[in-house]
């Protein structure tokens, strides 16, 4: 019981007590910002896979709650509305993956939208408001593909790619500051990434960016006329080895260090790292997918898995075709049919700081019903479907055929 307990009670009035500063702060934020008379967008891009959050920097102080819109094109008549009315939808990230819809790839928390793992098709208008249809903040948002990224790594002297300047328009790469080193103690990597941008006099006016006449190439300020040229230049990362010392931690008492050094010794296995660890039993021959926790796309994000370092220029994607385990433009560590020998510990670097473990078990799962709404079910059963209805023609045609040479081989009857 609660009565019984009064140190659990001050805990919740305590949570209750931060969460109203929380918001009470939040909307002191709003009381200093007004909202544009006329809707303008404001650009930001990103690469596919990456997770960002768009906040909603202006509303009324009487809106309590915000709802969020996803229009592809401007004036189109077509709109998706990405939360509930009440503006509290919060998913977990652990059951997203690529091929999800944006509806389960995003998350609403204290008024902004946080889209899971962008794909390109999430690139257009994200409009903040009310469920009447009251706009007060929008976003351009630009997704930029990886597929046919270039990679540089700058350790191998390679190099980015030119400017291109045409008549009315000009295309180059603006690059994000190099991150953090990912690693302390060891040798690391540092990234920089480098997004497609286009110069030109001609952009639409309703579109905002950091400086005039200046947007990403995906925008949908970039004229219609211009759009099929932005194909010619493709994003960029660039990657580089470096070496930072780790910060120097307290050093626990004398008696305490005493013990653990006596609990290291006993045990048979290597002393882990001390940080919190996931358990997680995935079964055989499934994919998974591993995100670090509080990772932003600018965040400098490394894996190991026991003592192996996964270091890009050998696991980041594209770098071998037949990657089973690899990681994406977005920091997320991928295990393809995840076979026996992938168990293990694999730990999280963010920012040049181990911050996270995750211990896998990999099991043999048990055989299951198959249902018809099953994925596999219906490809096996449109398999067999097309493969009887083509026999069947096969069929009919080499009969067809027969009953023809039958019927001209045999001579006229009088």
């Amino acid at each position: 019981m609660v009565l019984k307990l009064p140190g659990a009670t001050v805990l919740l009035c305590l949570i209750d007590v931060l969460h109203a500063f929380a918001i009470e702060e939040k909307g002191d934020v709003f009381k200093g910002m007004a909202c544009p008379a006329f809707l303008m967008f404001d650009n930001v891009a990103y690469l596919a896979d990456m997770t960002f959050e768009l906040p909603c920097n202006c509303k009324p102080e009487e809106v309590s709650s915000v709802v969020w819109y996803f229009q592809k094109n401007m004036g189109s008549h077509k709109t998706t509305v990405l939360t509930d009315f009440s503006g509290t939808l919060v998913v977990d990230s652990g059951h997203i993956h690529a091929g999800s819809d944006v509806l389960k790839r995003f998350s609403i928390r204290m008024f902004s939208l946080i889209v899971f793992r962008a794909q390109v098709t999430d690139s257009g208008h994200y409009l903040c408001g009310t469920k009447k249809g009251d706009f007060f903040y929008g976003y351009d948002v630009d997704v930029q593909p990886t597929e046919h990224i270039t990679v540089a790594f700058v350790d191998r002297g390679q190099h980015i790619q030119d400017d291109y300047t045409g008549k009315l328009f000009g295309l180059f790469t603006t690059f994000w500051d190099w991150t953090r080193c990912d690693r302390c103690g060891v040798r690391g990597e540092q990234r920089r990434i480098g997004l497609c941008y286009i110069h030109s006099a001609r952009l639409h006016p309703r579109y905002r960016a950091a400086l005039p006449n200046i947007t990403s190439c995906g925008s949908n300020a970039v004229p219609i006329r211009f759009q099929r040229h932005r194909r010619i230049r493709r994003p960029e990362v660039a990657i580089r080895s470096c070496l930072t010392p780790c910060l120097k931690e307290e050093v626990p008492e004398e008696g305490v260090q005493a013990i653990s050094n006596v609990i290291s010794k006993l045990g048979e296995k290597p002393w882990l790292p001390r940080v919190p660890t996931q358990f997680h039993k995935q079964p055989i021959g499934i994919d998974l997918i591993i995100a670090c926790p509080g990772a932003r796309p600018e965040h400098a994000v490394a894996w190991d898995k026991d003592s192996v370092r996964l270091y890009r220029s050998r696991y980041l994607i594209g770098v071998n075709k037949s990657m089973r385990v690899f990681i994406d433009h977005g920091s997320h560590l991928h295990i393809q049919r995840v076979k026996v020998n992938d168990a293990g510990t694999y730990f999280c670097w963010r920012e040049g700081k181990m911050v996270a473990g995750f211990r896998l078990s990999v099991v043999y799962h048990r055989r299951r019903r198959r249902k018809l709404n099953d994925p596999e079910m219906m490809y096996a059963v449109k398999t067999i479907g097309m493969s009887y209805i083509v026999i069947s023609i096969i069929f009919i045609v080499i009969h067809v055929c027969r009953c023809c040479w039958r019927v001209f081989r045999c001579p006229a009857r009088i």
